[in-house]
């Protein structure tokens, strides 16, 4: 079970897009060097509001190249880095992952998915209709939240593009993501 990193993005502004990078630093217990969501403590500002001393369980946001795909199909023209993601990956199912799994991104970097990322309003700003194309319902009418995963970086390391992402799997029995 073995993906790849297909883009790094970054930005030390509040902004909703990240531009891309050649390469990303992830700083163990801190998140992506250089960006504004950086930090032990939460960073999402709406967050900060309500309590700037909450753990920041979103450190790192992955979002698989995949649904770009399934979006572009959708009529919506994404490219990575564009709603806010650190890391885009391919050739994994992000959001089937059990909560506590263990990326392991190239060379030396290790995050742990916290959860799913929830979509928000800024995505309707950047392309009107996005958010519902990525919160739609299932079958059941529950919510599903398509917008990637999001991390603590648990051992630093420098991320490329091309690198390999391995998959480690926590103990049994396996949580479902929940929104972070």
């Amino acid at each position: 079970m073995n993906g790849t990193v297909t883009a790094v993005s970054r930005s030390p502004e509040y902004s909703f897009s990240k531009p891309n990078a050649d390469s990303i630093t992830l700083l163990e217990g801190l998140g992506v060097e250089g960006d504004s969501h950086l930090g032990k403590t939460v960073r999402h500002r709406a967050r900060v509001k309500l309590d700037p001393t909450v753990p920041n369980l979103r450190q790192v946001h992955l979002i698989h190249a995949e649904l770009f795909d399934e979006l572009r199909a959708a009529g919506f023209d994404l490219t990575p880095g564009l709603i806010g993601e650190n890391v885009t990956t391919s050739g994994i199912d992000l959001l089937a992952l059990p909560t506590g799994t263990k990326l392991h991104l190239g060379d030396a970097a290790v995050i742990e998915v916290t959860g799913l990322r929830n979509p928000c309003l800024q995505l309707d700003r950047l392309m009107p209709g996005l958010m519902k194309a990525t919160l739609p319902r299932d079958a059941d009418g529950k919510l599903v939240r398509k917008a990637g995963v999001m991390s603590v970086v648990l051992t630093g390391g420098v991320v490329r593009p091309g690198d390999t992402i391995r998959i480690e799997l926590p103990p049994e029995p396996h949580t479902p993501l929940e929104p972070v």
